[in-house]
């Protein structure tokens, strides 16, 4: 085979993966969820003298700024005091977190508690931790920044009447941090889509950090160096339990975005090392006897993971056969989407024409970020304890 027919595969190929990751599979989900699947239908509310004990797992780290804000609103929940407690587990801060909790523990006995480690363990160690300390019959983790809406808990705690639910991810809804009004763009849209298709066929992956909920009785200790604790967390249990996972759209927490590109793109790139990590613990969920798991893993979740080298070998490959007329207007196309993505991040939010430059700005920086977060772990300069973003 020649260089040219290689440089001519390579650049096809990686165009077929990059529209199968982000349009072709969405619209195959979309069909099977529609043929095949059904939307759960969630059980009516128990009387709540019948509701499960609960604890919201709040991790933190120097959050002084927001922490008094999250505890007045789980006290503010819709669910019967006596079975609710908020776990505040603080991994090493050095700022007035673990005091303004304690104040919150104290007045409100056996609904607030707070564990302060004084040393960072890293996250996932802090959750393997607390969790073997609890009896509730359901844990309920969260962030410090994350705000539920009343109902969320009764909302979220409906599904586990069905002995064969083991975990249920809420709806996270972003916010603007000057404004408050919500900004969930195109992109947050299109990924909530999936969940819910992903939902209808019983292959919802992981969940989302700001609102999910488990079982204690099949959580399963995760390793301590786990990079995105809330996508392994749940599918260990699946593999292990082979329970369902349900997406609800009506059990609703909010939660501001970065106030900077740069933060958003740090926790990007965290996201990214984390995500090739869990590629290593997770492939069991590759074999067919996952059903639609496997299918839904693959598409939605690796190839997605790739798509930086898909965009890196079409350049390369394309600038390879520059030489010939077709290919020449190819690698202009290539040119203007990047210099869009590089004005995109100067422009302001405003026209729809900047929102579209702004799209493919979001584009570009999250692939490159997935490189980065790629070259982290492979260098083993991305670890399991994290660093906030600043809000």
């Amino acid at each position: 085979m020649d260089m040219e027919i290689a440089a001519r595969l390579i650049l096809w190929g990686s165009f077929i993966g990059l529209f199968f990751a982000y349009i072709g599979f969405p619209v195959v989900i979309f069909i099977c969820s529609r043929l095949f699947g059904h939307r759960p239908v969630p059980p009516p509310y128990r009387l709540r003298q019948h509701l499960p004990t609960v604890t919201i797992l709040i991790s933190a780290l120097n959050e002084e700024a927001v922490i008094r804000e999250r505890l007045e609103n789980v006290l503010s929940i819709d669910y019967p005091p006596d079975k609710l407690e908020t776990v505040i587990a603080s991994d090493g801060s050095t700022d007035r977190t673990c005091a303004l909790a304690r104040q919150y523990a104290e007045t409100y006995p056996g609904r607030v508690r707070l564990l302060e480690y004084r040393e960072r363990r890293g996250k996932a160690t802090v959750l393997n931790s607390v969790v073997q300390q609890l009896q509730s019959d359901i844990v309920v983790f969260s962030d410090a920044n994350t705000m539920f809406h009343s109902q969320a808990v009764l909302n979220l705690i409906r599904w586990f009447q069905d002995p064969t639910v083991g975990a249920v991810c809420g709806q996270l809804r972003l916010q603007d941090a000057a404004t408050g009004k919500n900004v969930d763009g195109l992109y947050w849209r299109y990924e909530n889509l999936l969940k819910d298709c992903e939902g209808r066929l019983g292959a919802l992956l992981g969940a989302n950090g700001a609102i999910y909920a488990m079982r204690r009785t099949v959580f399963v200790p995760i390793p301590g160096d786990t990079i995105v604790d809330d996508f392994v967390i749940p599918l260990f249990s699946k593999l292990r339990f082979k329970h369902r996972t349900i997406y609800d759209t009506e059990a609703i927490a909010t939660e501001e975005t970065a106030p900077d590109i740069e933060g958003e793109f740090r926790r990007r790139c965290r996201i990214g090392a984390g995500n090739f990590q869990s590629l290593s613990r997770l492939w069991p969920l590759l074999f067919p006897t996952q059903g639609w798991i496997s299918f839904v893993f693959f598409s939605h979740k690796i190839l997605r993971w790739f798509c930086p080298a898909f965009l890196l070998l079409a350049l390369m490959s394309n600038i390879w056969l520059s030489d010939q007329s077709m290919y020449q207007w190819l690698l202009l196309a290539q040119t203007v989407f990047y210099v869009a993505a590089y004005l995109g991040h100067r422009l302001a939010k405003g026209t729809l024409g900047n929102r579209v430059v702004r799209l493919v700005t979001m584009f570009v920086a999250m692939n490159i970020a997935l490189a980065v977060g790629f070259w982290c772990w492979v260098t083993g300069q991305q670890q399991g304890t994290w660093q906030r973003t600043i809000r």
